[in-house]
C-alpha cells in the first residue's frame, strides 16, 4: 500500500531518514469509516493515533444528561482522546465520525517504538503536541473571551462547509452558546457578509 497524507505531513515537519520511512511504511494503516460510526466510544481506550486522509469528525462528551463537542477536525489534522491516549486509560471522551472518512493511523505501542529506535521522531511528536496544544489553549480562550460573533466567525473560517458537516446543536455545543443564540450570531453574521465579495 502507498502510504500519502500522513507520511508527507510527517516528511514536511523535518526530512525524515531512509530507515525511520521504512519503519513508517510498515506501521501506517489505513481504514474507511462510515458516516456516524464512533472511532472512541466513553469508557474506552484510545489505543491509536488517527490522522484524517478525507472527511470530518468530532469529539464530545456528557455532562449532567447533555451533550458537549469539544472540538471539530477535518482533512489534515490528527485525532485523538488525548488524555486516554497518552494514559492508556479509559476516555471521558467519545469521537464520531460526521462525513465519509479514510483514517490512517498508528497505535500507541508503535508511536513509543519510533520514538525508541528513531531519535529524530521525537521532534516530530513534540512540533505535533505543541500545534494541538496550542489549538487547545486557544479554544479555551476563545470561550473566556471572545464574544458568540467572534466564535462563529472563527469557527466558520476554520471550516467553511461546517453546516454541511455538523448539526446547529453540535455547533452551538462547540461554541459554548444555545441553538437559539446560534441562529441570531448565524443571521447576523449573514447580513454583515451579504454581497460582500
Amino acid at each position: 500500500m502507498e502510504i500519502t497524507g500522513l507520511f508527507q505531513v510527517l516528511a514536511e515537519i523535518i526530512p525524515l531518514s531512509e530507515n525511520l520511512k521504512e519503519a513508517l511504511q510498515a506501521i501506517i494503516r489505513e481504514k474507511k469509516y462510515p458516516r456516524k460510526s464512533l472511532l472512541l466510544e466513553e469508557g474506552s481506550i484510545n489505543r491509536h493515533i488517527y490522522f484524517v486522509k478525507e472527511g470530518f469528525c468530532r469529539g464530545y462528551y456528557y455532562k449532567n444528561g447533555k451533550e458537549y463537542t469539544t472540538w471539530f477536525m477535518g482533512q489534515g489534522n490528527m485525532v485523538i482522546s488525548v488524555y486516554s491516549f497518552f494514559t492508556q486509560r479509559p476516555s471521558a471522551e467519545t469521537i464520531e465520525i460526521l462525513e465519509d472518512c479514510i483514517l490512517q493511523y498508528i497505535s500507541y505501542q508503535d508511536l513509543q517504538m519510533l520514538y525508541k529506535c528513531f531519535p529524530e521522531f521525537n521532534v516530530v511528536g513534540r512540533i505535533l503536541t505543541e500545534k494541538y496544544y496550542i489549538l487547545s489553549e486557544e479554544r479555551a480562550l476563545a470561550l473566556r473571551t471572545l464574544s458568540a460573533k467572534d466564535r462563529y466567525e472563527n469557527l466558520i473560517k476554520a471550516y467553511p462547509e461546517i453546516l454541511q458537516k455538523a448539526t446547529l446543536g453540535q455547533i452551538a455545543s462547540h461554541l459554548g452558546i444555545t441553538q437559539e443564540t446560534l441562529s441570531r450570531v448565524r443571521g447576523k453574521y449573514l447580513a454583515s457578509t451579504d454581497g460582500a465579495c
